[in-house]
């Protein structure tokens, strides 16, 4: 016997073919599309000349800007209800024991003022190592436990504290703030100032820097680690402040402040240059006068860290 026969199909008859037989063919489920979209959050501050806060701005008062091209807002909040995760780190070298009941006392009392059920503090002390005293917890009296466990001496390891506890506070959900109290010496550069910087801009965190110095000691002090404190405060949308102006109780007190009144502006990039791995972010209020606002938040963020949204 011979093979069976095979009819060869060409050119139109093989198309005629082809489309007969996928009208047979069981139709196939429509499956939701997911799109792999990348959201940017911005928490923005906007204050007068005198420091006051401006509120009841709303999204058509703001414009956004990604390396110098205008994006359009997806999301505008006048006060996040986002769930706050803190860290606070306390500097417990040498050259802040005298200081360090005062700093333990103000800690608790920022503590209880700023505490939401939604939020989750962590604490952690650096000297020569960086120690973590609490875990991330809504418990007040754990919180109060670890800051009063604080002990130390040594040498003083602030960026690689800012490094490891962004990268902690990079894996939660929610706005991200490291709330850093320290004289601003860095003695054992394990990590460098930039280093810091990325992981902090990458994990989104926002620093909040207290420079506790006695105002005394301004003339003859290096003053190195203090500006590199408030410039990382500045490039991630948080602020520094110096604890002698008004104590320790009163720039936690303005930290509190800070945070409970932040817009928190989203938008999806759009017509991004490419090739870029970092991208820089400027907020505007074009409505107001070019000085008459002070508008405070991150200065841009890695490419490569957004996280992944489906919609």
């Amino acid at each position: 016997m011979g093979l069976p026969r095979r009819t060869v199909c060409t050119g139109a008859a093989a198309f005629a073919f082809l489309g007969a037989l996928s009208l047979r063919l069981p139709a196939q489920e429509d499956k939701p599309l997911r799109l792999d979209v990348k959201l940017v959050s911005i928490f923005v501050n906007v204050t007068d000349k005198s420091g006051a806060v401006i509120g009841g701005l709303t999204q058509d008062d703001f414009r956004i800007f990604e390396d110098g091209r205008p994006q359009k807002i997806a999301h505008f909040e006048k006060q996040s209800e986002m769930p706050l995760n803190l860290t606070l780190a306390i500097d417990t070298s040498s050259s802040t024991y005298k200081d360090r009941g005062i700093e333990q006392q103000a800690a608790k009392k920022f503590v209880h003022a700023l505490m939401r059920p939604q939020d989750r503090m962590s604490v952690i002390q650096f000297n020569t190592y960086v120690t973590e005293l609490t875990r991330f917890t809504n418990n007040l009296s754990q919180i109060d436990h670890g800051l009063s466990s604080m002990r130390g001496a040594g040498g003083t390891a602030l960026y690689n504290a800012i490094h490891l506890g962004s990268v902690e506070l990079g894996k939660r959900e929610g706005r991200k703030v490291l709330v850093l109290v320290s004289d601003g010496g860095d003695t054992l550069n394990e990590d460098t100032y930039e280093i810091a910087r990325e992981q902090a801009l990458r994990n989104e965190v926002m620093i909040y820097a207290i420079i506790d110095v006695p105002i005394e000691a301004s003339a003859g002090r290096d003053i190195g680690g203090e500006h590199a404190m408030i410039t990382l405060a500045e490039d991630t949308g948080g602020k520094s402040f110096y604890a002698y102006e008004g104590g320790l109780d009163k720039a936690f007190e303005r930290v509190s402040e800070d945070l409970r009144t932040q817009y928190l502006i989203g938008y999806y990039p759009h017509d991004q240059k490419p090739g870029l791995e970092f991208h820089r972010i400027e907020v505007t209020v074009p409505r107001a006068a070019p000085d008459a606002f002070n508008i405070r938040h991150k200065t841009g963020y890695y490419s490569d860290s957004l996280k992944s949204r489906d919609d």
